[in-house]
């Protein structure tokens, strides 16, 4: 279920949409499953259903979900979309390298960090 933060800069809607999205990324929601009508959703998480309508809008326009009108809304078969939260989490590691790197974090420290997460390593502790 998607968790909202009230106190959240990020408004509503567009935590809303992240949460589809992630349920989406996650495969929680498969291709071609329906998802909850506007109003069914606004009245599960207790909000205004202009609030899903247009994190449902703004979700078909990024191409992650279809309306079929007077049907519902659907998570739509995207044989790509994997590719392109890969390239989305690429950019935003890109963004942060660099700003590490404006801490002057060296790439072999990056590197080392990165080797570390893929062995399945736990580096919260560390401080680096």
């Amino acid at each position: 279920m998607i968790q909202l933060n009230y106190r959240d800069a990020k408004p509503i809607y567009e935590q809303v949409k992240e949460g589809i999205k992630q349920m989406v990324y996650n495969e929680v929601l498969s291709a071609g499953e329906k998802l909850p009508s506007v109003r069914e959703m606004a009245s599960k998480l207790a909000i205004n259903p202009n609030t899903i309508s247009r994190a449902y809008k703004e979700l078909e326009k990024e191409g992650i979900l279809y309306t079929q009108a007077g049907i519902g809304t659907y998570v739509k078969k995207d044989l790509h979309l994997m590719e392109r939260r890969t390239n989305e989490l690429y950019e935003q590691f890109d963004k942060i390298a660099k700003q590490l790197f404006g801490f002057s974090v060296t790439p072999e420290e990056l590197s080392d960090r990165v080797q570390g997460l893929a062995e399945g390593g736990n580096l919260n502790d560390s401080g680096k």
